[in-house]
This record gives C-alpha cells, structure tokens and sequence, in this order.
C-alpha cells in the first residue's frame, strides 16, 4: 500500500475586505463548493484516494476562485456545483483535465 494520495486538492477560501480591488476566492462560496466536492468524491467512491483541503490565499484572487491539483499541479477557476462537478469527474475520476476551467 502507498502512502498519500492520488490527488490532493486545495481549494482557496480566503476572505479580503468587501472592498480589496483584489477581491478574494472566500466571498464566492468556495467553502461551500468545497463541502460538495468532498461529497462528490464520497458519491463516487473516490474519497480514500483523493484529499480536499481548504488553503489560504493562493494569490491568484483577481482570477478566482481557483483551486489546485496536485501532484500535478493544475490550476482551475470555478464558480458553480457544475464546475466542480465536472473536475471531479474529467480530472479525478478519469485523469483528463477541463480544459475550459484552466487557469492560464
């Protein structure tokens, strides 16, 4: 058995000032987005092989919200349950990335 993860995704809740020309991933309801992602890797039985984290900033906040990949290293912006949906199962399920959620 290995240790770790296939995948460990980080999804950025950082919350800024209503009025930080940056804006923030936090005031897009990625805390929210974030508990549905568990659940859908729960749904599918991917959840012991995948890890979903909070993170801080991850300083792409004028382009977010965004979350990352990893070990590959893949960058996505999100905004809906359809979003998410789609990473979970393009990305997790069947190793393809979104490429219309690529963060460039």
């Amino acid at each position: 058995m290995s240790i770790g993860y296939e995948h460990h995704i980080f999804v950025c809740e950082n919350v800024r000032e209503p009025d930080d020309k940056r804006g923030s991933c936090g005031s897009h309801g990625t805390t929210e987005l974030r508990g549905y992602m568990k659940d859908l890797l729960k749904e599918h039985g991917l959840k012991a092989r995948n890890r979903v984290n909070k993170a801080g900033c991850l300083n792409y906040c004028e382009r977010g919200p965004v979350l990352v990949i990893y070990p590959e290293g893949t960058w996505y912006r999100f905004e809906t349950e359809a979003d998410i949906e789609e990473i979970v199962l393009t990305h997790i399920r069947d190793g393809k990335r979104v490429e219309r959620l690529l963060l460039h």
